[in-house]
C-alpha cells in the first residue's frame, strides 16, 4: 500500500530491471535485456591476427563485420574442453556493439532493484570489475555483468 502523504516513497522500490540471463562455462549471468540487439546460433567467426585471445574474430550480421567475444576467456572462467559456445548474444553499449560467445541463454529475468546486492569487496585487479550486482534466483547466485567494463579497452587492446 502507497503512502497517501509521499506516493512517490515506496514507488522507488518497486523499480523493476529486466535482465537477460546465460550459462558460461556453467556459471549463471546477466546482462541488461536493453542492451541486447538479438541472439544468434553459433557462427563460426573469421579469426584476425594480433588479436587478444579472448576475441574469436568477426562475423558477417547482415553486410556489418561484427566482432565476437568468447566471454569465458574474456572473464578467465575455465570452460570445459569440449564446450561448445553455441550461441552469440549481440549486445550493444554506448555506441558500440559486440558478440558475447556464451554456452546458452537461460532466462528473462524480471527483478525488483531491490533485489540486486553489489558485489562485495575483494581483493582483485582493480581494473576488471565485470561483475555490478550480485542476485539470487531459485537459489541460484546470478551475476550481473557490467558491459562497459567488459568491453572496455578491447579497440585499444586489438589495435
Amino acid at each position: 500500500m502507497s503512502d497517501p502523504i509521499n506516493p512517490q516513497e515506496n514507488r522507488a522500490d518497486d523499480t523493476v530491471v529486466e535482465l537477460l540471463s546465460f550459462l558460461v562455462a556453467g556459471q549463471d549471468y546477466c546482462v541488461d535485456i536493453m542492451s541486447v540487439r538479438e541472439i544468434r546460433g553459433g557462427t563460426r567467426a573469421t579469426p584476425l591476427p594480433h588479436s587478444p585471445p579472448y576475441m574469436r574474430g568477426v562475423i558477417n550480421l547482415r553486410g556489418a563485420v561484427l566482432p565476437i567475444m568468447d566471454l569465458s576467456s574474456r572473464l578467465e572462467i575455465a570452460a570445459a574442453e569440449d564446450a561448445p559456445r553455441s550461441v552469440i548474444i549481440v549486445v550493444s553499449t554506448k555506441g558500440r556493439t559486440m558478440g558475447l560467445m556464451v554456452d546458452a541463454v537461460s532466462d528473462i529475468l524480471a527483478l525488483p532493484e531491490a533485489e540486486l546486492q553489489p558485489p562485495p569487496e575483494m581483493p582483485a585487479d582493480s581494473g576488471r570489475g565485470f561483475v555490478s550486482a550480485l542476485t539470487i534466483v531459485n537459489d541460484r547466485m546470478i551475476r550481473v555483468l557490467d558491459l562497459d567494463s567488459v568491453l572496455s579497452s578491447i579497440g585499444e587492446q586489438a589495435a
